[in-house]
C-alpha cells in the first residue's frame, strides 16, 4: 500500500521545492529592472537609454520591463528619485525668498538632466505626471508654508510658484525657445523673483 508523501515542506516565501514564491521572484525581478535603469539613466541619460539596453543590463526578457513599468517613461518615473534640496526659506530674510528660489531653481535645471528628462515625461501625463506631482506635495508645498501669511492659500500660492517655476524650464531647457535660452540668468532672476517673492509673501488679491 502506497503511502502519502511526508516530506518537509518549503520555508516560508518559497515553493515546495525551495524555489522562491512568486511574489519573491516579482520583487526580485522590480529590484534588478530599477537598479540597472538607474544606472543606464544616469551613465546615457534619458533619450539614449532604451528598454532593450536595461532589460540587458537586468539580464531579464524586454517584455519583462514593459509588464512591470509599461513603458519607458513609466520605468524612468519609478527609477529616478528627485530630491530639489530646497532652501530653508524661514531662516531667509522675508524680503529675500523669491530671489533665493529663483537661484537655486535656475542652477538645479543647469546642473541636472534628469530634472530636463522628468519635466517632458511629467508633461505627456502617467507615471511622470504622477511624480511630479509627488515632488509638489512632498517638497515645494513645505517650503512655501514656511513663509505664506495664509495657511489656507499655500496650496495655490505653491501652485502658483510651480507654474512660473516649470513654464521657465519648459520653454527654456526642454523646447530651448530662443529668446528664453538667450536671456542671461541674472536678467532671468531679475524678471522672475519679484513674481515668486509675491506669490509666497504679499497679501492675497
Amino acid at each position: 500500500m502506497n503511502r502519502p508523501h511526508t516530506g518537509t515542506p518549503g520555508t516560508p516565501g518559497t515553493g515546495s521545492t525551495g524555489a522562491p514564491a512568486p511574489r519573491r521572484r516579482s520583487a526580485a525581478t522590480r529590484d534588478a529592472i530599477l537598479a540597472a535603469a538607474r544606472e543606464r539613466f544616469a551613465a546615457d541619460g534619458y533619450e539614449r537609454a532604451t528598454i532593450r539596453a536595461i532589460a540587458k543590463d537586468a539580464d531579464i526578457d524586454p517584455s519583462m520591463v514593459m509588464r512591470y513599468y509599461g513603458s519607458k517613461e513609466g520605468l524612468f518615473a519609478a527609477a529616478v528619485a528627485v530630491d530639489l534640496k530646497l532652501p530653508d526659506l524661514g531662516a531667509l530674510p522675508r524680503a529675500e525668498v523669491g530671489h533665493a528660489l529663483v537661484t537655486h531653481f535656475l542652477a538645479l535645471w543647469e546642473q541636472n538632466e534628469v530634472l530636463t528628462a522628468l519635466l517632458r515625461v511629467g508633461a505627456a501625463g502617467g507615471a511622470g505626471a504622477e511624480r511630479m506631482q509627488g515632488v509638489f506635495r512632498d517638497q515645494l508645498l513645505p517650503v512655501a508654508r514656511q513663509v505664506c501669511p495664509d495657511p489656507e492659500q499655500v496650496p495655490v500660492r505653491a501652485a502658483l510658484v510651480a507654474a512660473q517655476l516649470l513654464g521657465v524650464a519648459l520653454t527654456r531647457y526642454v523646447l530651448r525657445l530662443p529668446p528664453a535660452v538667450a536671456l542671461a540668468r541674472e536678467d532671468l532672476v531679475a524678471w522672475l523673483a519679484p513674481t515668486l517673492q509675491r506669490y509666497l509673501t504679499a497679501p492675497g488679491p
